[in-house]
C-alpha cells in the first residue's frame, strides 16, 4: 500500500475525530433542513451535486496564480492577484455546499471529510492572507503564502477524490441499476391492496410498488442519494420520503422534491396483465407520466392516508 493510501486509511479509523465532526455534522443538518436551502446547496435542481462543478472554479483560479506567481513575471502580477481573489471568493460557496454534502455522512467518510474540510480552512486562510501582503506592497511574502496555501490544498483536492471515488459520497447509488427492458410479471393485482406498498425483486433490481386509487407506481426501491431504503420511508401527498436523509421522490415520475438528491429516482411503468402487475423501464422516447405529487391536482386525493410509516414487505 502506498504512503498516501496508508494516511488517509489512517484516517478513516481515527476515532478521536468523531468528537469533533459529529457536534458540527447535527449543527450543519439543523441548518441546511429549509427545503429551500436544501435544494440549492445539493444541486437538487442542476441535475448533480453542486459542490464539485464550484471546486473546479477554486482549484482552478489558485492553481493558475500558482503558475503565473512563479514564472509570469511582473506583466502577469495584476492577472495573478485577481485569481488568487477569485478562488477565495469563490471558496465560500464552495464550501457551504461541501458542508451541506458532508453532514450526511457517517464513520470514515465524516472523519476524511472532516480533515477534507479542515484543509480547505487553512487553505482559504493562507489565500486570504495573501491577499493582504499583495495589497501592502509585499509581492514575495504573498507568493510564499499563495504556495504555501497551494500545498495545503493538493493535500484537500487528494482527500475529496479519495471520498468521490474510493469511497463513492454522493455518487448516485441506482446508476448501475438497469432494470426489466421488457414487461416482467412481479405481483399478483390482489397483493397489492390499495394504499399498501410491497417491495419485489426484478433481476437483481428492488422496486418499491404502491397502489393509490387502483393505480400502480413502481420506483427502484434503493434512494439515488445514499443508498437508502425508500421502502422503509414515509408516504405522503404522492411522494415518498428516504428514511436516512429526507430526499424526497414524486411516485408518478420519481422526480425531486426535496433534496440532498440531485438525481431523480428511477421510475417503472406498470400495467395489470391476466391478474398480474407488470414492470419495465419505460422505452426510449416514450412520453413521461405526468407528475402527481405534492405540487399537482391530485395530491390531496392520494396523500388522504396521510403520512405513513412503510414496513418492508418481501
Amino acid at each position: 500500500m502506498s504512503m498516501p493510501h496508508r494516511m488517509v486509511r489512517r484516517l478513516e479509523k481515527a476515532e478521536a475525530l468523531d468528537r469533533v465532526a459529529g457536534p458540527v455534522s447535527a449543527v450543519v443538518r439543523r441548518a441546511v433542513r429549509p427545503r429551500l436551502v436544501r435544494n440549492l446547496l445539493s444541486g437538487t435542481n442542476l441535475g448533480h451535486p453542486l459542490h464539485p462543478a464550484l471546486t473546479d472554479v477554486v482549484v482552478g483560479a489558485w492553481s493558475m496564480s500558482t503558475l503565473l506567481d512563479a514564472a509570469g513575471g511582473r506583466d502577469a502580477e495584476p492577472a495573478a492577484d485577481l485569481l488568487v481573489t477569485t478562488g477565495v471568493i469563490a471558496a465560500v460557496p464552495t464550501a457551504l455546499t461541501g458542508l451541506n454534502d458532508w453532514a450526511d455522512t457517517l464513520g470514515a467518510e465524516r472523519r476524511v471529510g472532516m480533515v477534507h474540510a479542515t484543509a480547505n480552512t487553512m487553505a482559504l486562510g493562507l489565500y486570504g492572507a495573501s491577499i493582504a501582503a499583495r495589497a501592502r506592497g509585499n509581492r514575495g511574502g504573498g507568493k510564499a503564502l499563495g504556495l504555501a496555501g497551494f500545498a495545503v490544498l493538493a493535500f484537500s483536492a487528494y482527500l475529496g477524490g479519495h471520498l468521490s471515488f474510493v469511497k463513492g459520497v454522493n455518487v448516485n447509488r441506482t446508476a448501475w441499476q438497469q432494470g426489466p427492458q421488457d414487461w416482467t410479471p412481479v405481483l399478483g393485482e390482489n397483493e397489492l391492496p390499495d394504499s399498501e406498498h410491497r417491495t419485489v425483486d426484478v433481476d437483481g433490481v428492488p422496486i418499491m410498488l404502491y397502489r393509490a386509487d387502483q393505480r400502480v407506481y413502481a420506483l427502484e426501491a434503493t434512494c439515488s442519494h445514499m443508498g437508502g431504503p425508500l421502502d422503509k420511508g414515509t408516504i405522503a401527498d404522492g411522494c415518498v420520503t428516504c428514511p436516512w436523509h429526507g430526499s424526497t421522490f414524486r411516485l408518478a415520475d420519481g422526480g425531486i422534491v426535496r433534496g440532498p438528491a440531485s438525481t431523480p429516482e428511477p421510475c417503472f411503468e406498470t400495467r395489470v396483465q391476466d391478474g398480474r402487475i407488470e414492470v419495465r423501464v419505460p422505452p426510449a422516447g416514450a412520453p413521461s407520466r405526468k407528475a402527481e405529487g405534492a405540487h399537482a391536482g391530485s395530491a390531496e386525493r392520494m396523500g388522504r392516508a396521510a403520512r405513513r410509516r412503510l414496513a418492508r414487505t418481501s
